[in-house]
């Protein structure tokens, strides 16, 4: 590569898509941007950056034998969530099958939590975290014919494998580049959008961009990886940077992706003021605890005075035993009483359960009927899964019995044997689903939308509560209609797509 007149590389970022029908469901009612590829391309000026983001295509093999043929790039960077990590390896076989000189690295959550899962032939360099000054490194080595396991934040693969058990130190959010995104059309990228009070006909559908102000979190729950990743600390961008990127960005409805978006009160504040004052017009969509919605309701007011729609809170349980467990430093009164000071301000709430593998049918009607019982609120479910390297996941460690895990880590679907049979779980799990469905504001309130996104809507509802139904069928046939075997006799399993 030393060779090129132009030092130019080509450089081709992938976002791969999802084999497992839950995230494929999911997907009907939200695709947002490929941010991180963003961030990556914005690290490397000069290059000649492409963004295939397969989510986008119905054949992704054929789109990226194309994209390849056409594009032919020296450099192939692919990003995924653990689930996505047999697709990664596939688009890296491809990849090496296609192009054998092209250099291939990858990196995102699935590298960050198990790189020791991507030390394969056919990869040749892994990315720990945030990866926007590892890849510029990564770059700058090709460039200069140095070798890869001496370039700094970069696990070169095969022999020179090592990776240290120390999570990865993430830089100040000031040195980030601004994402580019003129690499991808951001009305590809969507989300379900709702607020109390939309006017009529208006698009539930609209484009949306993902933007990040902060990162990292102060809390301690031992199922999310966060504050082990951010060494338990709240960090946030520049005042002027963020708001210039919201100005910038051709979306009217900005998805916030923080961790917490008003963990740090005077920030939050003091950027809600600056968008005020800029004149800015958007409509945005948060995630905050409860605890800090009840702490600062002047501050919540202030972001619905510009434009705060809705606002994820993690509810996660209905029982205070659990989310002591958990440590989650929160009540079930905590979450009621967010829930309807957002509501008396005209905020959506979208409130986020988890359901445990050992709930019997009487724990799910319990949770179905705390959910009949609440005000209208988006709702959503998922599994606990906790991510490798948190107490949660070294306590369930040695009972998974899925044979790669990763296959189905989707936050979706149970990791340890379940107490009901598989197909009655994935039965109520549904049930839920279906619940959750109905309590919407948009069907609470009778939104009027045009007649294309209520069709979408009610087609996107039905298929999620189908596959939720199936789910039991991503597992080996011998588990779906009996109780799980006990402990002792338990054999490891493989998901039905390898079995």
């Amino acid at each position: 590569m030393r060779d090129r007149d132009d030092r130019v590389l080509r450089v081709l970022l992938i976002k791969p898509k999802a084999v497992l029908p839950t995230i494929l469901g999911l997907e009907k009612f939200q695709r947002l941007e490929p941010l991180e590829l963003g961030y990556l391309a914005a690290a490397i000026p000069g290059h000649n950056v492409q963004v295939l983001d397969l989510r986008l295509h119905r054949f992704p093999d054929l789109a990226l034998r194309s994209r390849l043929r056409r594009f032919s790039p020296d450099v192939v960077g692919i990003t995924g969530y653990s689930h996505e990590s047999g697709a990664v390896k596939r688009i890296a076989a491809q990849v090496r099958k296609s192009l054998p000189q092209a250099r291939v690295i990858v990196g995102g959550h699935h590298a960050t939590v198990a790189p020791e899962d991507y030390n394969i032939a056919n990869i040749d360099a892994i990315v720990r975290g945030e990866g926007t000054g590892a890849f510029r490194q990564f770059i700058a080595a090709l460039l200069d014919d140095r070798a890869l396991h001496t370039v700094p934040g970069v696990i070169a693969t095969g022999k020179h494998f090592e990776a240290t058990s120390q999570w990865p130190k993430f830089p100040d959010p000031q040195e980030l580049p601004e994402p580019r995104r003129d690499l991808w059309d951001y009305r590809d990228y969507y989300c379900v959008w709702t607020a109390e009070k939309m006017p009529r006909f208006h698009t539930v559908y609209p484009p949306v961009a993902m933007l990040r102000t902060s990162w990292g979190c102060k809390m301690k729950c031992t199922f999310c990886i966060v504050p082990y990743l951010s060494e338990g600390q709240h960090r946030p961008n520049g005042i002027e940077r963020i708001v210039d990127e919201i100005a910038g960005v051709k979306a009217d409805h900005i998805y916030f992706s923080d961790d917490e978006n008003f963990l740090n009160p005077e920030f939050a504040m003091e950027l809600a003021e600056t968008i005020e004052r800029r004149g800015i017009k958007k409509r945005y969509f948060a995630w905050a605890r409860a605890t800090t919605i009840l702490h600062n309701p002047e501050l919540i007011t202030k972001w619905r005075d510009i434009g705060l729609d809705g606002i994820f809170i993690g509810f996660e349980f209905i029982d205070n035993k659990e989310l002591k467990e958990h440590k989650k430093a929160t009540t079930v009164a905590h979450n009621e009483r967010a829930l309807h000071l957002l509501r008396s301000l005209g905020i959506v709430v979208h409130a986020a359960f988890i359901v445990r593998p050992e709930y019997t049918l009487e724990r799910f009607r319990a949770l179905r009927d705390y959910v009949r019982a609440m005000p209208p609120s988006q709702c959503s479910f998922t599994v606990i899964s906790p991510s490798p390297g948190t107490p949660d996941y070294k306590a369930i460690e040695p009972n998974i019995w899925i044979d790669n895990p990763y296959e189905l880590y989707d936050c979706m679907h149970p990791l340890t044997r379940t107490t009901l049979p598989l197909k009655q779980y994935a039965r109520e799990f549904s049930r839920l689903v279906h619940e959750g469905t109905i309590k919407t504001p948009l069907r609470v309130n009778r939104h009027i939308a045009p007649l294309w996104d209520m069709i979408r809507v009610v087609y996107a509802e039905i298929n999620y509560r189908r596959v939720f139904r199936n789910l039991y069928r991503d597992y080996p046939r011998r588990l779906w209609h009996r109780q799980t075997e006990p402990k002792a006799s338990l054999q490891r399993l493989v998901p039905r797509n390898e079995a």
